[in-house]
Order: structure tokens, then C-alpha cells, then sequence
């Protein structure tokens, strides 16, 4: 990387910092209808942010939920074109109370930012918008190649939104890759590339009993409980070994490589500093025959999110619940059909409903698993430039989380995402006390506008 450069993110540090707290100070919460506000206000703040950094076309893009904010620079010829992804709106802090200090006012501690959404997204996606201004700043106000911005309000609840617009904006979005900073580094210091998502399947299971809330003392043991045969549903989900039960779940898994499973056991994992540091209990779950990473990031899931019914306020009420709701969501990996998988899944509920219990499946989002070609020529550009940047060979790994979009920028626009996160796997995103190394913000700032560099000046090989 010039100098120069790095130059001018050692002297704008304060600034970018004072700016990322200004945006993390907005509770752009998308799930919950009295934050709509906050969440334009935040897509305002993004828009704002790429004008200040010299990007072109600016513009907050209306949706039937949020916003998207758009923006590109295109004065770079025969180069090629990257279009950022990222997403300003985060989760519910809730539980409040297990906070040190409040969710939506920034504390910089030990070394890390500490606030809902430092991490997921808003510090990452940030490290975008500064990496081109610095680059521009520090070249006469060009860039290296093209790049285009799409940024979104509804990542954490689906991304309905933008899921409509790629595929209608086909040549608007035209671009040879795509960056997205949304995952973390294997570990401190260890350069990584991510080239593989689980899919995501999200639905709520709705189990009704008696037409309305009964006595219990003069209906129990008679009456079916909505909660109770709720319960009794999901506990058939799976095995006491984590094996999901649902016919057909498992056919078309495509097991990891041999060559992906040699590489994953050379990296640096430890399975009890995982249980102690990562996940804090007392035991590690799920299909004992299957290595812990290829649990995480090869495997379905079934998991429940939450359980509402009946009542559960200060004191007592003897109730047996009429209505009982569950959220569950399935994380699916390659080969799997999210289609086909919706179909077993109401099937064995169909199946499996207690007596004197109604069930109905709502699905909130779906979306498949997707794998990247490590072998594509910006991907080999991002491993070296990420390996010159913290002088560490770069690793290849998957994630076992979703990030929708770039399976739609797959689908769609037929290009490549490069998933260059900087998080650690400490920072417990969706978590209380969610942070971001604040070291790694500068970097990933540095290391974002080297990959611009570099693969300006490899001229976008296909």
C-alpha cells in the first residue's frame, strides 16, 4: 500500500472514529415498527457518509419497508468494477440489562468499540466508504477502478427489499465482483476469506388448542395446552445426540471435500478454548460423529429462537394457553433444495402435532447455501492483498451464518462475492456487549483500499 495512504488514515483516525459513533449512536433496529424512523435516518446518514467520500448518484432508494442506498463512481475505463455491499440496520439489543454500558452509546474499551451494531455491519460496512475516501483523497480524486455501493435497512429480517431490486436492476448493479464485509477473521491477526455460506430457512410454528384460555383447575387434565403441545412437537425435532429427525433432512448433503477437511484441521482451533471462550458452557452439542467445525459450518440445523404463550408476568394465573408460538429457524448447506426442505418440514409437523393441537408454518425468509470459487481471479487478489496487509498466510473457511445477497448476486448479476470480514469470533454479534476491535476498523480500512489497488491494477481478469 503507498504511503501516502496509510498516511491518511493514521491522521483521520479520530475523525473516522468520532464518525462511526455518530452512526452507531442510531438505533436503526429494522424488526421493530417503532424504529422506523431511526432506520431511515441511518439511511440517511450512509448516503451523507458516500457523498462526503466523493462517491457519484447518491441516492436513498424508497422500499415498501426500508431504504436502500445507492451510489457509484464509474471514471476508471478498461478497469473493473466492484459493487460494496453492507447493511445499516442491526438487532434488538434486548436483554438491556446484561450491557456494561448502553447499547446505542459507543464506549471504546480495552482496545474495542462496544455498541449494537460496531461489528454487525456498521463498523465493517464503514471501513467501504473510508477506504474510498482515502484512496481518493491521497490520488487526486480517482480511484483505482470502478465501484458502486448498494447498502440496505433490512438485513436482519430477510432482506425482502433488496431481494426485489437486484434482479429488476440488473445493468444498474453490472459489476465483476462483489465485496461484502459481514464476517470475521478465524482468528486475531489470521487474514481470511470465507468461501462458503449456510442458507437460511425462518419460520414460526403456531400451535392452537382450545378455542380460548381455559381454568386449569377445572379443564386440566382434560383440555390440550397450546404450549405444552408445542413442546411435545419440537422435542421430536431431534435426537438427544443432535441428529435432526425430520425425514429426508440429510439427503442431499454434500459432505466437505477431502482436501476443504485436510485444511480445516491445519487451522489454528482449539474445540476447548471454542466451548470456553466462544460458546461459555459446560458441554459442546450436536452430531458427535461430525468434527465441531464441520457441525458449524457443513451441517443442517434445526434451532428454536423463542416460545411465546400463555402467561408468563409477575405472580401466577392458572391458565391452560389457547395459542402457543414458536420461532425455528433450519440452516441448510450445499445441495440443499430450500423448497424440498419446506415440504418435509410440513410434512413431519403434519405428522408429528399432538392430539387435540392445530399447527400452522409461516415462513418468514428462505434462502439457499451458497459456496465461492477460490480459485476466481479477485478472490486470489483479495488472499494477497489480505496476506501483505497482516503478513499471515490467508485462510479459507466457511461460515455458518446466511448473508442472503450474495446468493442473489450470484443468481442475478453472476459475479463472485469476496467476503473480507474483520470481526473476531469473540465479538458476540446479536449479542449484549456486541463489539469491533477498534485496531481492526483501521486495518480493515487499509487492507480494503490495498485490495482496490491490486485488483485495479490486475485489470479484473475473468
Amino acid at each position: 500500500m503507498p504511503a501516502t495512504v496509510d498516511r491518511f488514515v493514521s491522521e483521520n483516525q479520530s475523525r473516522f472514529l468520532d464518525e462511526l459513533f455518530d452512526f452507531l449512536r442510531i438505533p436503526s433496529i429494522s424488526t421493530l415498527p417503532e424504529h422506523k424512523a431511526d432506520v431511515a435516518r441511518a439511511a440517511q446518514f450512509v448516503a451523507s457518509a458516500l457523498e462526503s467520500a466523493g462517491m457519484e448518484h447518491v441516492e436513498v432508494i424508497e422500499t415498501d419497508k426500508h431504504p436502500l442506498v445507492y451510489a457509484d463512481w464509474l471514471h476508471a475505463p478498461g478497469k473493473p468494477t466492484v459493487l460494496c455491499y453492507g447493511h445499516y440496520d442491526v438487532q434488538p439489543p434486548d436483554p438491556l440489562e446484561l450491557w456494561k454500558t448502553p447499547p446505542f452509546e459507543p464506549s471504546l474499551r480495552d482496545g474495542n468499540i462496544y455498541a449494537r451494531g460496531a461489528c454487525d455491519d456498521k463498523g465493517q460496512m464503514y471501513m467501504h466508504i473510508k477506504a474510498v475516501e482515502a484512496l481518493r483523497a491521497e490520488n487526486g480524486g480517482k480511484l483505482p477502478l470502478n465501484v458502486k455501493f448498494l447498502i440496505e435497512g433490512e438485513e436482519e429480517v430477510g432482506g425482502e427489499s433488496i431481494s426485489k431490486y437486484v434482479p429488476a436492476h440488473k445493468e444498474k448493479l453490472a459489476a465483476d465482483v462483489a465485496l461484502v464485509s459481514d464476517t470475521e477473521l478465524f482468528a486475531d491477526g489470521v487474514p481470511t476469506l470465507c468461501i462458503g455460506l449456510r442458507g437460511l430457512m425462518y419460520l414460526e410454528i403456531e400451535a392452537a388448542g382450545p378455542a380460548r384460555d381455559l381454568h386449569s383447575g377445572m379443564y386440566g387434565g382434560a383440555a390440550p395446552n397450546a404450549v405444552y403441545g408445542l413442546i411435545e412437537l419440537l422435542a421430536k425435532a431431534k435426537d438427544a445426540n443432535g441428529h435432526i429427525q425430520i425425514p429426508g433432512i440429510y439427503d442431499d448433503v454434500a459432505a466437505p471435500a477431502a482436501a476443504e477437511l485436510e485444511s480445516w484441521r491445519r487451522l489454528p482451533f482449539s474445540e476447548e478454548e471454542f466451548l470456553k471462550q466462544e460458546v461459555g458452557s459446560s458441554a459442546l452439542t450436536g452430531e458427535p460423529e461430525q468434527p465441531v467445525l464441520a457441525r458449524i459450518w457443513a451441517r443442517p440445523t434445526f434451532e428454536v429462537h423463542g416460545i411465546a404463550g400463555g402467561f408468563t408476568g409477575a405472580g401466577a394465573k392458572t391458565v391452560i394457553p389457547a395459542r402457543a408460538v414458536a420461532k425455528v429457524s433450519l440452516r441448510l448447506v450445499p445441495n440443499q433444495n430450500p423448497d424440498s426442505i419446506l415440504a418435509s418440514v410440513k410434512d413431519w409437523v403434519r405428522q408429528n402435532t399432538p392430539r387435540g393441537i392445530s399447527t400452522e408454518i409461516r415462513v418468514l425468509s428462505a434462502g439457499p447455501a451458497i459456496s465461492v470459487n477460490p480459485d476466481h481471479p479477485a478472490i486470489h487478489v483479495a488472499a494477497q492483498a489480505f496476506q501483505e496487509m497482516l503478513g499471515k498466510p490467508t485462510v479459507f473457511i466457511r461460515s455458518g451464518g446466511s448473508i442472503p445477497i450474495v446468493g442473489e448476486f450470484a443468481k442475478h448479476l453472476g459475479i463472485p462475492t469476496v467476503l473480507m470480514g474483520f470481526g473476531l469470533p469473540d465479538d458476540g454479534l446479536h449479542s449484549p456487549n456486541e463489539k469491533y476491535r477498534l485496531s481492526n476498523f483501521y486495518d480493515g480500512i487499509r487492507t480494503i483500499a490495498h485490495f482496490f489497488e491490486r485488483y485495479g491494477g490486475s485489470g479484473g481478469q475473468r
